[in-house]
């Protein structure tokens, strides 16, 4: 059900090492980086750190669903915006991620990033 999970720090250095360390002994690496945004994982990211983005003590999580097709992406994003979600991406293809990502994200109702994502091609 789940496709990757990210979490917010407040020291990118400081988290980047520690999870370096910690998660090599389970086999996982550091395996894609945008900026101060770090994906970690052992045949493809699927947990992300990434700054602190909002104000306050809160801290923003992202969790991406797989979805099983491009419609169902396409699904989720609608049923997000008829239940009043803000949308933070449109369904689309994400090439900086591989040819055939193609994801749509929103807010849901505490504020959290969540996506459906599919891998396939079309």
């Amino acid at each position: 059900m789940l496709d990757h999970l990210g979490i917010q720090s407040r020291d990118i250095p400081a988290s980047s090492a520690f999870y370096d360390t910690v998660l090599a002994t389970l086999g996982a690496r550091r395996m894609m980086e945008f900026g101060d945004v770090i994906g970690y994982g052992v045949e493809s990211p699927d947990f992300w750190i990434s700054p602190v983005t909002s104000p306050g003590n809160g801290y923003e999580t992202h969790v991406a669903f797989t979805a099983p097709d491009r419609a169902a992406v396409q699904a989720f994003h609608d049923a997000a915006v008829e239940a009043g979600a803000e949308v933070l991406h449109a369904p689309r293809v994400w090439p900086e991620y591989h040819p055939t990502y193609f994801g749509a994200f929103v807010r849901d109702p505490d504020g959290n990033n969540v996506e459906a994502v599919c891998h396939t091609p079309e």
